[in-house]
Parts: C-alpha cells; sequence; structure tokens
C-alpha cells in the first residue's frame, strides 16, 4: 500500500465536530440478492473517529440453504455445513456494530441483508446510520473509472488479496476509507451519512414452511413509507442503448423484480438518478422483468416509446453512471 500522506500525526487540526465517534467497515458474502437471501459470511473492521483500525472479526454463517454463487465467493455447502447460525453470532455481530456509522461500498445492500437477518432472529441490529463509500468517493470527486471496490482501492494504493472474501474485502474497504475520511475532513465536507430503520417485516406468528422458504416468519410490507428527496440533477433525456445511465435520468420500475424494489430505488437514487413513481413523457428509462405485460407503466411506455431494460441490464448500468452535466 501506497503510504498515506494523512498520518496520524498529520490529522487535520480543525476535526469536524459533527462527525462520528467510531465506525463499523462491514462487508458480507450472501447467497444471492434477493430478500430472501442469506449471509453466508461476515466481515467487520472497527475503526475510531480518525479511521483507526481498532479491531477486525470475521465468521462463516451457516445459511440453511445453498451457498448461491460459489464461483464467487468460493464457499461451499461442505465448508458452511459446520458453520454458526446467524442466531449464533448475532450477539458478537451486533457488539460490533453497535455505537458505530456501518460503513460499506453500496452499503444500503449489506445494511438491508443485515437488518434481514437480525429480523429472522427477532432482534434489531444496533446500527443507526450509515455511509456509502460510492457515496463519499463522489462526494470528494475522486477521478475513479467507475465505482468497483478495485478502483476505489487503485486509487489509494491497497492492494487487494481476495476479492470477494468478506474479511479481505473489509479491509481493503477500511485501508481505502481511512484517507477518504481524512480527506473529507480537511475538506469540510459533510459526510452522505443515511438513516438505518429497523425492519418489522416477519411476524411475530410461526407460519408454515414453504418450498423454498423457511419456517417461522412472513414477509410483509416492512418498510414505511417515505418521501424521497428530489434528485439535484437535471434530466439529461433518455437512455440510449449501449450508453450509460447518467445522473439525473429518470427511472421507473414495473412489476416483481428479485431483489427487493425499495432496495432497487435505494441503489438508483444514490447513484444520482430520479426514482420516478409513474411514467411520462419525461422518464428516461423502464424497469421490467416483464415487457409484454398489460401494467400502466408497461403501456404508456410503449406509447411514448420509452426505452426499457430488465432487471439484470439495470443492475449492470447501475455500476458506471455517468456524473451529469453541471
Amino acid at each position: 500500500m501506497l503510504e498515506d500522506p494523512t498520518t496520524a500525526a498529520s490529522l487535520p487540526t480543525g476535526w469536524p465536530a459533527a462527525y462520528p465517534p467510531g465506525y463499523a467497515v462491514v462487508d458480507v458474502e450472501t447467497t444471492g440478492l434477493a430478500r430472501d437471501d442469506r449471509i453466508i459470511s461476515a466481515a467487520v473492521y472497527r475503526l475510531d473517529a480518525h479511521g483507526e483500525v481498532e479491531d477486525h472479526w470475521y465468521t462463516l454463517v451457516n445459511p440453511e440453504r445453498d451457498p448461491g454463487p460459489v464461483w464467487i465467493h468460493g464457499l461451499t455447502s461442505e465448508m458452511l455445513e459446520s458453520a454458526p447460525l446467524f442466531t449464533d453470532i448475532a450477539e458478537e455481530f451486533a457488539t460490533r456494530l453497535e455505537g458505530r456509522v456501518l460503513v460499506a461500498h453500496n452499503a444500503v445492500f449489506d445494511w438491508q441483508m443485515i437488518a434481514r437477518e437480525y429480523a429472522r432472529a427477532r432482534r434489531e441490529a444496533p446500527v443507526r446510520q450509515r455511509l456509502c463509500t460510492i457515496a463519499l468517493s463522489k462526494e470528494l470527486a475522486l477521478p475513479l473509472p467507475n465505482h468497483k471496490l478495485e478502483s476505489l482501492a487503485a486509487h489509494f494504493g491497497v492492494v487487494q488479496r481476495r476479492a470477494h472474501h468478506a474479511l479481505d474485502d473489509a479491509r481493503v474497504l477500511a485501508e481505502a476509507f481511512r484517507p477518504s475520511l481524512r480527506a473529507a475532513a480537511a475538506g469540510g465536507v459533510r459526510l452522505p451519512l443515511l438513516e438505518c430503520r429497523p425492519l418489522t417485516e416477519f411476524t411475530d406468528r410461526p407460519v408454515p414452511r414453504q418450498a423454498g422458504g423457511y419456517g417461522g416468519y412472513r414477509p410483509t410490507s416492512w418498510r414505511p413509507s417515505r418521501k424521497r428527496p428530489a434528485c439535484p440533477h437535471p434530466n439529461p433525456g433518455r437512455y440510449e442503448d449501449g450508453k450509460p445511465l447518467k445522473q439525473g435520468m429518470r427511472v421507473a420500475f414495473s412489476g416483481d423484480t428479485s431483489v427487493e424494489r425499495e432496495l432497487l430505488e435505494d441503489r438508483a437514487a444514490e447513484a444520482g438518478l430520479h426514482v420516478a413513481t409513474s411514467l411520462s413523457r419525461l422518464t428516461s428509462l423502464l424497469v421490467t422483468n416483464d415487457p409484454d405485460s398489460g401494467t400502466s407503466k408497461v403501456v404508456k411506455a410503449r406509447q411514448y416509446g420509452t426505452p426499457v431494460v430488465d432487471e439484470a441490464a439495470f443492475g449492470q448500468l447501475l455500476r458506471d453512471v455517468e456524473p451529469a452535466d453541471e
């Protein structure tokens, strides 16, 4: 790793008083991206107020189901069979998170996965705020080619040894977050902190085990209604096939998605897109897995000639959203 120019001896003298007293840099590997997927490994680096590492922790977790994309995370059913259940590590995990801001790369995803596991365990994750390092890198206007963790790491000279291994990903992120935090402090940048709302998506009443599911909880409409802040970027127009999305584009969603709808919307909003609840002639893109359905949004998209992509394609597009022309 390159020498960090902001060592403890050269910390900004006017450290912002509003900055949090500590952080928990988190990475989780999961069986997939949907709301019923499970955590299979988790790592936490606890950092002090200035980003210095205090300690770290890592565990495998038995998901009680198929581990999902083994070719990505490398964790097989055999490796996870003797691992503790989430309920077994929930207390230790909570101790690592309590009183700290959760920091992650695409933090809304890690938070949602963690919050759901705690909801299944009839507990509440002790996290009140999260900080996404993608959002922070945008606030700092870092000259990154894209928003991948490897690009952020390369910018700060951090060497990644095992991509998609929770402990190494958390280490890499902690080492990249420290100079980011200090650059923000030196520039008086307001940290892009977001509220972490506890989930109440599981009932207290046991329900029959369903095929491919789990007994003991029932998905419900758990998130309270909320009005998103207005998108700060102007609408650059419609999405064009083969080109990247641009901040300010109006994106609407229709139909079922494998990733929870509000999670997709959060990702879109954090990327600088305008999440539209309806479709009009100004809509830049419609995301739907069923373009032949007769929903009002799909019908209007046909009438207006609005571009349409499926969820998978949209996920790829979110990886590299162009900044707004401002």
